[in-house]
């Protein structure tokens, strides 16, 4: 039996430690004879003085209480909720010193989990103005000091650190959700607590499409029903859009049975159209004023966007992975490409302007229906959408003869199925147990966790397929969360 090991520091103990790099979610790592400590708030090259709050068996997470010597990358965070909300992890770091961790973050996934070697990783391309770039906010609501509150939980808690403005977020998503806020107190509305598991107000969503200037508030609450009867609900939704001329929709949102958004996280959207005052419910979601959609303009491609309905929250940054990921498609008008994880057809779109013919492959029934309202919205012929899973709905269609030149995936945070990879690498097989087809020739892969695109890339690699180039996308400044677009190519033998 071998001996137990001790940790070289212990909770409570204050010590220096060199910082030398980043965790995964943008703490400074530093170690105490090998053994790795997390410090958040910490920048490579710094030394730091810090307090230890938890030590494990391989790891340690302290305090950073004052920085001895610091980078010359180090900079004031431009707001004044940093340290407190947990949305920005990065407002300490400069912006190009941010780009060049998030490349290198890529890099060292790919090195250490795919191993992958040589992958031509290209510098991150970021934003001009890194600033009030996000459509979406989503403010938790609670109560301090008697008083009804707006804003971001404190990292790692349930408590709601009052936010009036947020650097990232487009000034109106601010103001529109500070009304909302006031009303809610105005009407009584009683506040959502996490300990009793009472109270009716859960969150509030400010969608705001930037093409078209439309916004969507969504009330996310716990129950159906509104306090005071639904035409109070009614009353209090006019009274949102009286108060913003933006203002589109007002749609109330009842979270499951687990009090959390995993249905809205996820994406999953509602049709269908009220009328100006309707109360139609679409089984979680119930308009309570306006349209049930707003619709947004993307490079020239109109979006309708639910309440439920997942969106990029950069518009501007979304055009520019997206026309990466036509480039490396390299189409001609001549090719068929499948769209797989293709949820409301952002993406499918896009190729469907350059491509002969889309098929997308969506697991979630709602988002397929979103995806088929976009196409006709955009009098799109050429793409289509079935629900099914990538790795079940593939196979079928190479049986009947449908088969495909490009692959375009953008998986969940999740990855893909390792079925759906075997699938496109021509794994699946024929009922008389032989392959079904010889592979996509060429895959472009999108992906927003930099951990489980190295995985998979890895297994594709394992089946016959280049890595060609990865380009890191910044669709997230200030925070540790990178997307990347790679161009992946079939090897023929």
């Amino acid at each position: 039996m071998s001996a137990q090991f001790n940790p070289p520091v212990r909770v409570g103990d204050c010590l220096d430690v060199a910082i030398d790099g980043y965790s995964n979610e943008g703490e400074g790592v530093g170690h105490v004879d090998r053994f790795a400590v997390f410090v958040p708030g910490a920048l490579a090259g710094e030394e730091v003085a810090v307090c230890v709050e938890q030590a494990k068996g391989s790891y340690a997470r302290a305090r950073l209480e004052r920085v001895l010597r610091a980078s010359p990358d180090r900079v004031d965070p431009a707001c004044s909720l940093y340290g407190e909300c947990g949305g920005c992890q990065l407002l300490h770091l400069s912006y190009p010193a941010q780009l060049e961790m998030k490349r290198q973050r890529v890099v060292d996934a790919l090195e250490r989990i795919g191993k992958l070697d040589h992958v031509m990783v290209h510098p991150v391309i970021g934003m001009s103005e890194p600033w009030r770039y996000r459509n979406k906010a989503q403010y938790a609501v609670g109560i301090r000091d008697g008083q009804v509150v707006a804003g971001y939980l404190a990292h790692g808690t349930h408590r709601v650190v009052p936010a009036d403005d947020c650097a990232i977020q487009h000034e109106l998503n601010s103001r529109v959700a500070g009304s909302v806020r006031l009303l809610a107190a105005a009407f009584g509305l009683s506040i959502y607590d996490e300990r009793s598991q009472a109270g009716f107000l859960k969150n509030i969503i400010v969608k705001n499409a930037f093409g078209t200037g439309q916004v969507m508030v969504v009330l996310v609450t716990n129950g159906a029903r509104f306090p005071g009867g639904q035409a109070r609900g009614r009353e209090f939704a006019q009274r949102i859009a009286d108060q913003s001329a933006e203002v589109r929709s007002v749609a109330q949102v009842v979270a499951d049975a687990a009090g959390d958004m995993q249905h809205i996280a996820r994406g999953i959207s509602r049709r269908g159209k009220a009328s100006m005052g309707a109360n139609r419910s679409q089984g979680s979601t119930i308009i309570l004023w306006g349209e049930s959609a707003i619709v947004d303009v993307l490079d020239g491609l109109k979006f309708r966007i639910s309440a439920t309905s997942f969106y990029q929250v950069n518009p501007s940054q979304t055009v520019t992975l997206y026309r990466k990921a036509v480039e490396y498609a390299g189409l001609t008008g001549r090719e068929r490409v499948l769209d797989a994880y293709s949820g409301v057809g952002t993406v499918s779109l896009f190729m469907a302007r350059a491509a002969r013919e889309v098929y997308g492959i969506e697991s979630v029934r709602t988002a397929v229906h979103d995806a088929r309202a976009n196409v006709e919205l955009n009098a799109i012929t050429n793409a289509r959408f079935i629900e099914g899973r990538v790795e079940r709905v593939l196979p079928a269609l190479l049986r009947e003869g449908v088969t495909f030149d490009v692959a375009v995936v953008d998986p969940p945070r999740a990855g893909c199925d390792r079925e759906a990879l075997l699938a496109l690498a021509g794994g699946a097989t024929d009922s008389d147990g032989t392959r079904a087809f010889g592979g996509v020739p060429q895959i472009v892969y999108i992906s927003c966790n930099p951990s489980t695109l190295a995985r998979d890339l890895a297994i594709l690699s394992g089946l016959d397929y280049r890595i060609v180039e990865v380009q890191p996308v910044d669709m997230f400044p200030h925070t540790h969360h990178v997307e990347t677009v790679v161009l992946i190519t079939r090897v023929t033998k």
